[in-house]
């Protein structure tokens, strides 16, 4: 089913960089650096001359100070047009999701016909800032006139001045409940009684099936290598653990709520550099460059809930797609759930599957269903592979696009939290 009304449009292709976990340090590639890596091979093998872009359009959350705009200076560095307009989008960790959509909002509308989306983080290189009592300590040094002032602004000067704090950290803390993104997974676990050995499970699968995902070939052609600056090759994402085992993972400690709670640094996303891009193309430009899609992008959904259950985006966001087509948990082949937490996927399983849950939030008159763990994130997911904050997002439709081929499935849903109280979702399906 397609939307009524509107231009079709399709994903016709797409690359990522490995994601490359962050190790204490400053990583060897900048957003823009891995935009850039991604993105040339890509564009190279194109039936089309890159001035067919109509847009570029790139998701960063943490944009470093020598890249106002990635999209832009990612666009200039891939050799685009000068007059191809490029700009930034930041809705958290639905940045490179929102790429896409709007992407394909454009292009639906009749206003463009082929657009390069994508996301692109390097956690790694997130900013240490300045905490606020020694900002205002500068201030008044900078403001100090004569040599007496300035001796008695030094008098000020405290040692926990030159303790920076981690800007990835604040980032990750809700400014209106003021909870930490695990801290919003664990009332989901405990809303849903999910319990320690339950999720470290999840993970240990996560895992292994993303191990495999690499071992049989089912990400070449969507993974390319990055190069480093000193000549290294990145091929591979680089933070699954293929040995993982539930021994391992009961090992560490919660991280959120000591003692008991259920969310680990083992069951949780890793802290990653990554970037993505997808190119969306009108039945206009398919035809005119004889173009085979990978997938044809059919709706979309945004939705907003309470912050302190973040983690119940997907099931906000992707029910309505379901009801506005009249599906069933079957009628939904694959799913690709963004992993920020083993306890938030599950919590959404659990939600979708809750009779009580789904007729008083969703108003639906029993549970929508259980979903088959058989079509979810079939080649393991974030928690195996990384969660770089604006990519991951065009990170799952680009990787449903092609679990969705390679299966001969006919649909299928991409779906993620999104910190600060938000969920996206996009439905996607074979090309007819």
């Amino acid at each position: 089913m397609t939307q009524p009304h509107g231009q079709r449009v399709y994903l016709v292709d797409g690359a990522r960089t490995p994601f490359l976990k962050a190790r204490g340090a400053p990583g060897p590639f900048t957003p823009v650096d891995l935009a850039v890596q991604c993105g040339r091979p890509l564009l190279a093998r194109q039936p089309f001359e890159r001035n067919a872009f109509d847009l570029v359009i790139l998701g960063c959350v943490n944009v470093i100070a020598d890249e106002m705009n990635p999209a832009r200076v990612a666009a200039l560095r891939l050799g685009l047009s000068e007059r191809t307009v490029a700009f930034t989008t930041q809705i958290n960790c639905g940045s490179g999701m929102q790429s896409i959509d709007t992407a394909y909002r454009y292009i639906r509308s009749g206003s463009h016909d082929m657009i390069l989306a994508g996301g692109a983080e390097s956690l790694s290189h997130a900013p240490l800032t300045l905490r606020q009592s020694a900002a205002e300590w500068l201030g008044e040094f900078s403001a100090a006139r004569s040599p007496v002032d300035k001796v008695r602004a030094m008098a000020g000067l405290r040692p926990e001045f030159f303790k920076p704090v981690i800007g990835l950290e604040r980032g990750l803390t809700d400014p209106i409940t003021h909870l930490g993104m695990g801290q919003t997974a664990e009332i989901l676990a405990h809303r849903f009684g999910i319990d320690r050995q339950t999720a470290d499970a999840y993970a240990m699968q996560s895992h292994h099936r993303l191990t495999q995902a690499q071992k049989d070939g089912t990400l070449d052609g969507e993974v390319t290598p990055a190069f480093g600056p000193d000549g290294t090759v990145y091929d591979h994402d680089d933070g699954v653990r293929p040995d993982s085992d539930m021994e391992g993972l009961a090992k560490p400690k919660p991280v959120f709520e000591k003692p008991y709670g259920k969310v680990t640094a083992g069951n949780s996303s890793q802290i990653t550099d990554g970037a993505s891009w997808v190119i969306v193309a009108s039945q206009k430009a398919v035809d005119l460059h004889g173009l085979e899609p990978l997938a044809e992008i059919t709706d979309s959904e945004w939705a907003g809930l309470d912050p302190a259950v973040m983690g119940l985006g997907p099931v906000m966001a992707a029910t309505p797609i379901a009801q506005r087509h009249g599906f069933g948990v079957d009628d939904i082949d694959l799913w690709e759930l963004n992993e920020a937490f083993a306890a938030q996927v599950l919590a959404c399983l659990a939600a979708w599957n809750d009779d009580a849950f789904c007729s008083e939030v969703l108003g639906y008159d029993a549970a929508f269903g259980r979903i088959d763990r058989d079509r979810l994130n079939v080649d393991g997911g974030a928690i195996a592979l990384g969660h770089p904050v604006g990519t991951s997002g065009n990170r799952i439709v680009l990787h449903l696009a092609n679990a969705m081929k390679k299966r001969g499935a006919k649909r299928g849903i991409a779906t993620e939290c999104i910190g600060g109280g938000l969920g996206g979702a996009m439905l996607l399906e074979a090309v007819q």
